[in-house]
């Protein structure tokens, strides 16, 4: 089984912010409710190789900034904000994608 794609945890990252009065998903909500959008896979929930204690899958949602000059990453096509060591705000393109 493989991981769920950056850009499908971008997406439930958008759709999460979009619900927040200033448009901003702190990382710990990201982690609280993606789970909730997502069906995350085996591969998702396997501990980290890099953080310990900590799910893959969160690490997908940092690569979303690490990411950030990649072709069709959120942040790059002007969907995501980052809120350095807070989370992501979603932008005005991100709310007409979603």
């Amino acid at each position: 089984m493989s991981s769920t794609s950056e850009k499908e945890i971008a997406i439930a990252a958008m759709k999460i912010a979009s619900q927040k009065a200033d448009g901003l998903a702190k990382f710990e909500e990201l982690y609280d409710e993606i789970p909730n959008l997502i069906q995350l896979t085996s591969d998702d929930l396997a501990p980290s190789q890099t953080r310990n204690g900590e799910p893959m899958w969160h690490q997908i949602v940092r690569n979303i900034q690490s990411h950030h000059q990649a072709e069709g990453n959120a942040i790059n096509e002007g969907w995501l904000d980052h809120v350095p060591n807070t989370g992501y705000r979603i932008t005005t393109a991100g709310r007409r994608k979603i």
